[in-house]
């Protein structure tokens, strides 16, 4: 049956985005669809290698300015309660070829929608598959309270995704030195 979502958070920033936006017609003659895949014709589903969930505001982030090649297919989940595993599973079974799948968010490990999303996730991989977590590590606060922190984080979030390798700080920062407690630079 057709549901319709009750409960929407977006921050403000989603609202402005420019890519955030649908015409009249889709919400005329479409349906809610809690799962969203790549809209990219590059990806051939065969050659797909990693597949990249996200949900919420970091997909723009991810569908940026820099762009994810073509064997990483980008699926965003519009909903998280009641999960659709059904939907999703359908998604996972088009790029069946692909070894790991990376869930990606802004929130640290413990908050966001990876704790519960994790186990769901466990649930529909296939035998050769992986599942890996890209985000930050574990934190007390939701937020870092600087701005260029921040930036850091979604350029180390979005080149991990791309190359499947951790990046060290500095490498994400790109030329902005950072200096530790002690003030080696990191």
């Amino acid at each position: 049956p057709y549901r319709k979502p009750l409960v929407i958070f977006s921050p403000k920033s989603l609202l402005r985005h420019k890519e955030s936006v649908s015409p009249l017609s889709e919400f005329a003659a479409s349906k809610f669809n809690p799962v969203n895949w790549e809209w990219n014709e590059d990806i051939k589903p065969e050659k797909a290698k990693r597949i990249v969930l996200c949900s919420g505001k970091v997909y723009y982030d991810m569908a940026g300015r820099e762009k994810l090649t073509n064997t990483i297919a980008l699926v965003r989940i519009e909903q998280l309660y009641p999960f659709p595993d059904v939907q999703l599973a359908g998604v996972l079974q088009k790029y069946r070829n692909a070894k790991e799948i990376v869930w990606v968010q802004e929130e640290p490990e413990n908050m966001g929608a990876w704790e519960f999303a994790r186990p769901l996730l466990l649930d529909l991989l296939g035998s050769r598959q992986r599942l890996r977590y890209v985000g930050r590590a574990r934190a007390s606060s939701p937020v870092s309270g600087t701005t260029s922190v921040f930036r850091c984080c979604s350029i180390r979030h979005k080149r991990t995704c791309r190359t499947g390798r951790l990046m060290t700080w500095a490498r994400a920062v790109a030329g902005t030195r950072i200096r530790s407690p002690s003030s080696k630079a990191v």
